[in-house]
């Protein structure tokens, strides 16, 4: 290629050398894309990793609400740090572990989640007592450092007794094996954390509000359209800024869907750019919120 395309990634440039249907194809993946607040909560997660091992060990919590990119930045650690096999020595290493809360909160049914992810065999007989002591053993063998726990607000949808039981859990795990906790989950998440207050004591909270017409949203945009293959800078007015932020109410999910939208739309058109015309016509395919936390 002999033309530079500085308002580009060098992924998005490279992108420009196939046809449109395979340029529209990789808009509408899933792609990573690093904007200031979520390389600020990468760099706090990175941070723990290099934590000298403990029996407090420094832990984080993200609440946002949904939609806002937290289940985005979980998987992205996760596969930062990816499980690593030793063809010499033979062993397995998993730095971090990430995992789902439970829907219905409970000690057999977090160990019986936990155990699953782990790959250990199913023993239905097997009591909390011999769960813990697998799941201990395991998590020690493979050398788990982080572990990372999403949807951490399903804590509610239990008893009182329940959300004790799992923060409990939860905090002698910690202690027992020397991790960090990382939790993510919508903002009455903190309700749930906060239940056992020794535990809450060790969580560094990062808040994803929504975006606001400041200088971090438009380095959010900025670093959207950086990664949309379009051959010519998309420049936005103000104007243009503030209309997204009134469609999508701040919402981070909302932002990508329609910014992904308009440039298939640029596409399409031969326009190759987003113009602020384009985004004062832009108008939702449907109505409801894109699943992406």
């Amino acid at each position: 290629m002999t033309f530079t395309f500085r308002h580009l990634t060098s992924s998005a440039a490279a992108l420009l050398a196939e046809h449109d249907e395979q340029r529209i194809r990789a808009i509408r993946s899933r792609r990573w894309v690093l904007y200031p607040r979520a390389k600020q909560a990468l760099d706090r997660l990175r941070g723990l990793l290099d934590q000298p091992r403990g029996t407090r060990m420094p832990s984080i919590a993200i609440y946002g609400d949904s939609g806002m990119g937290k289940t985005m930045i979980m998987k992205q650690f996760r596969d930062e740090h990816p499980p690593n096999f030793n063809t010499v020595t033979g062993v397995l290493t998993t730095p971090v572990l990430a995992m789902e809360m439970t829907s219905r909160p409970g000690e057999r049914r977090f160990y019986a989640e936990l155990l699953t992810l782990l790959g250990a065999p199913s023993r239905p007989r097997a009591d909390i007592a011999q769960m813990e002591q697998a799941a201990m053993r395991i998590l020690e063998a493979i050398g788990v450092q982080v572990l990372v726990i999403d949807e951490v607000h399903n804590l509610l949808a239990g008893s009182y007794r329940e959300q004790r039981i799992v923060l409990n859990t939860l905090r002698f795990l910690s202690n027992r094996l020397q991790i960090s906790l990382v939790c993510f989950g919508v903002n009455e998440a903190r309700e749930a954390i906060s239940g056992d207050v020794q535990l809450a004591r060790r969580f560094e909270q990062l808040t994803f509000s929504r975006w606001a017409a400041n200088e971090q949203f438009e380095a959010l945009i900025g670093s959207i359209l950086r990664n949309m293959p379009l051959r010519h800078p998309s420049v936005l007015t103000p104007n243009a800024l503030r209309r997204i932020l009134q469609i999508t109410d701040g919402i981070t999910a909302g932002i990508f869907r329609l910014i992904t939208d308009l440039a298939i739309a640029a596409i399409e058109s031969g326009e190759e750019r987003i113009t602020d015309e384009a985004v004062q016509r832009w108008e939702p395919a449907f109505q409801g919120e894109t699943a992406v936390a």
